[in-house]
């Protein structure tokens, strides 16, 4: 499947959501890993602010790659984030959707538009 690199330089990404682990079975509580490294994953939630549009999304990095000092609303960074569009069939339904991945969140500074409005 394809990989999208995301251009992040001229957005505001907030956090909305704090790092949790990502699981792979819900039954079972199993957490899910890198395919390559074997690393455990973590999800964190931010908003994605562009050009006046907005997109809550769910973002996919790895476990060595949350930085410390991450606070709920501050702004983020997310170096390395690609889209990855997917789609399956669940129960006899289609579902499809677009995976976010980033190497890291770490955090970062307002831009200086939003600073200058506030």
């Amino acid at each position: 499947m394809r990989t999208i690199r995301v251009e992040t330089s001229a957005a505001t990404i907030l956090l909305t959501e704090a790092p949790e682990p990502k699981v792979r079975d819900r039954q079972t509580g199993e957490i899910a890993k890198d395919a390559v490294s074997g690393e455990a994953l973590m999800t964190i939630g931010v908003v994605y602010i562009e050009e006046g549009e907005s997109s809550l999304i769910r973002v996919t990095v790895p476990e060595s790659g949350v930085a410390e000092g991450l606070a709920l609303g501050a702004p983020v960074s997310l170096p390395g984030l690609v889209a990855r569009p997917w789609e399956s069939v669940f129960n006899g339904q289609q579902r499809h959707g677009i995976a976010f991945r980033a190497a890291a969140v770490t955090p970062a500074a307002y831009p200086a538009s939003v600073g200058a409005a506030a």
